[in-house]
């Protein structure tokens, strides 16, 4: 897939664990796994937004684009 997710370095970056960034934007550990693995097939605009602003960061540090060659 050529949308990459960096979700797990900006946690290392931050110093973050899954279940401390799980309460901060109250969505399940479960799902935050799905995102933080690259297995996610969407993630909702409102759910960026709060990972965004417990993280600290920008779309643009959690997502990336890899031109599929």
């Amino acid at each position: 897939m050529p949308i990459i997710v960096n979700l797990d370095v900006m946690m290392a970056k931050r110093k973050m664990s899954l279940n401390e960034l799980s309460e901060k934007v109250d969505l399940t550990l479960a799902n935050l796994s799905i995102l933080k693995t690259g297995k996610a097939k969407a993630v909702r605009f409102s759910t960026l937004e709060a990972i965004c602003k417990a993280l600290e960061c920008q779309p643009g540090d959690l997502l990336e684009y890899s031109k599929e060659e």
